[in-house]
């Protein structure tokens, strides 16, 4: 079998909150295909998870990046350009809907609600593609986004993120065409429900993810491993023919209509 070898390749992970996260299982698979790594974390509290997770990969910059402060974007993209020089890989796991806008009625979100979900969710992906490319060798590169089938179906409690995940998912298809022709690639992997900090916060997630289990055609959810290994495969010359594809990395719940 062919072997993923991404030594000389450099990755920007941003959104890692701890060992559970998608973002984290992602990086080290990057990692431990040879991949020089940088993370981001938002907020004090997560630093210490994220420093500690990093030092598996000795020289990893850490960075806070709230994507709503342009100045902590500008200094994440200036550590990166003066400790790498480049970048090969962007993956964007950022996502971020108020708690009263993940409950209730959907008609009852707010303007407010509304853009703070999609301005984090989605518009980062687009801003932060923006200020990746610039460091993108000629060779090209490759920008994975993390979403959900709430995109597309309607799930208890995911509400105004659904609405978020759907925007994300044109974002890929667009800015897959727009970045063609200078050999950047960006997909999305779409995972089954995984028990991380931030869907933990959705209510009702157990059941959630107990029902996906049993509809499942695999009979189980999937664990972080499985949509880390799919995330290297996406960002890795093995995936090299595609682009502005939505990869279901959820054992197959996806195609199921009853």
């Amino acid at each position: 079998m062919r072997k993923i070898d991404l030594r000389g390749k450099h990755a920007l992970v941003l959104g890692v909150a701890n060992q559970r996260s998608l973002a984290w299982a992602i990086g080290d698979a990057l990692g431990e295909a040879g991949c020089k790594l940088a993370f981001t974390y938002q907020g004090e509290r997560l630093q210490k998870n994220v420093n500690k997770l990093a030092q598996k990969y000795p020289g990893s910059p850490v960075m806070a990046c709230d994507v709503t402060s342009e100045e902590q974007v500008d200094g994440v993209f200036a550590r990166v350009e003066k400790d790498f020089k480049k970048l090969d890989i962007l993956v964007h796991s950022i996502a971020f809907a108020r708690q009263e806008d993940l409950k209730g009625d959907y008609r009852d979100t707010t303007l407010e609600g509304w853009r703070t979900a999609l301005e984090i969710s989605a518009f980062s992906l687009v801003h932060l593609t923006n200020r990746a490319v610039e460091l993108m060798p000629r060779e090209g590169g490759s920008i994975l986004a993390l979403t959900y089938l709430a995109s597309q179906k309607v799930v208890p409690n995911y509400n105004v993120m659904g609405s978020a995940k759907a925007a994300l998912e044109h974002a890929v298809r667009q800015l897959a065409a727009e970045l063609g022709p200078e050999k950047i690639r960006v997909n999305a992997i779409s995972a089954g429900p995984v028990p991380t900090l931030s869907a933990r916060g959705i209510s009702g997630f157990t059941g959630m993810a107990s029902h996906h289990a049993k509809a499942a055609p695999l009979g189980r959810n999937v664990s972080p491993q499985e949509v880390g290994d799919a995330g290297l495969f996406l960002c890795s010359p093995m995936a090299s023919g595609i682009t502005g594809e939505i990869l279901f990395v959820d054992a197959g719940y996806n195609i199921m209509g009853v």
